[in-house]
């Protein structure tokens, strides 16, 4: 947490930065500049480092920040928002810029979602039902993500070796986040080739292997076991050591797949082949699209914003890791020298 504030202050300060100034033919000149969005309320779930990371975002990029966190941390959380208060206090900044509800009744979260003349923006993180809620119940604009059901599609042109190491890190190296790996779709000329070793992995780590026929078939011959996928497999953010495998037939068939199934949070492609590589990341319509990298790097912190308050997969206003820039808005500015419109 202390190393996330430390990456947050040595950042740029996003507020008051003009760009693309230029001159117009009447004399004036127009710009754009960013903004804090105002008071941002953030409801999150069991983790407090969110405390820290959210306060440190927030301040930064000249927002006030409401905090609601579960009953679960309530005692650290508010622990670390004393600290934060303490440091606001010391910097010489108000107090109350960052504070935290202390009462964890739910019914106070039905109230601060709806708060549009006191909240300008809300930002949950936390399981899918609190987000599905809040989604259903908020009046207040959301910056928010449902799920994380992400794929990496192994190419007929990987590096064999490089995708048994990507696909086991984007599977195991944690199961609960959201950027983990829920799918993994390999070509069939390299299928043979790549899903026995996977495999090996997959059964030495506990994790369950729920496949189509030919990667089951696959899996099997192996000596190793898997079940067979339900359709609900392909759509499941399983945040578990379960993983859903299928054999495609070509790049399009995975992109297809992943339109069809995934959730826009992240998916990645394993190749050589820079042709298959621009195709993947221009098409592909998620948040974050990688290029032989495991998923599990879609985040914050690795995409070097310090810490992230939160991702989105929606497309307005900002998508991905939420940052700094994420949390301020552009405004029009037009300087001008006494010009009026003719």
């Amino acid at each position: 947490m202390a190393e996330g504030v430390r990456q947050v202050r040595a950042l740029p300060d996003p507020v008051g930065v003009v760009t693309d100034l230029r001159p117009r033919p009447t004399g004036i000149q127009v710009g754009r500049m960013r903004m804090p969005l105002g008071v941002i309320a953030m409801i999150f779930e069991a983790r407090p480092n969110v405390t820290v990371d959210a306060a440190a975002l927030a301040i930064k990029s000249g927002n006030a920040l409401v905090l609601r966190g579960g009953s679960e941390a309530i005692r650290s959380n508010l622990a670390l928002a004393l600290i934060v208060r303490e440091a606001l206090r010391e910097a010489g900044l108000p107090a109350d810029g960052v504070q935290m509800i202390e009462d964890t009744d739910r019914a106070l979260v039905g109230e601060l979602i709806r708060a549009r003349e006191w909240v300008d923006v809300l930002i949950p993180r936390g399981g899918k039902s609190l987000i599905a809620r809040l989604a259903a119940e908020a009046t207040v604009p959301m910056i928010k993500h449902l799920d994380g059901v992400c794929t990496t599609y192994v190419d007929r042109d990987a590096d064999l070796e490089m995708a048994v190491r990507v696909v086991d890190n984007a599977k195991t190296q944690r199961y609960a986040p959201c950027n983990a790996t829920e799918n993994l779709l390999v070509h069939r000329e390299v299928a043979f080739k790549v899903l026995p070793p996977l495999a090996r992995i997959f059964h030495d780590k506990n994790v369950e292997m729920r496949c189509d026929e030919l990667s089951r078939r696959i899996v099997e011959e192996t000596g190793m076991s898997a079940l067979d996928a339900t359709p609900e497999d392909w759509d499941t953010e399983y945040n578990a050591p379960i993983i859903a495998i299928k054999v495609v037939e070509s790049l399009d068939e995975a992109i297809d797949f992943i339109a069809a199934h995934g959730s826009g949070h992240t998916d990645a492609i394993i190749t050589e082949s820079a042709r298959a590589a621009e195709r993947f990341l221009r098409e592909v319509d998620s948040s974050s699209v990688m290029v032989n990298a495991s998923t599990r790097f879609a985040d914050g912190f690795e995409y070097g914003l310090g810490a992230e308050i939160g991702i989105s997969t929606d497309k307005l206003h900002v998508r991905g890791p939420v940052g700094l820039e994420g949390l301020t808005s552009e405004k029009w500015i037009v300087l001008g020298h006494g010009e009026g419109r003719r």
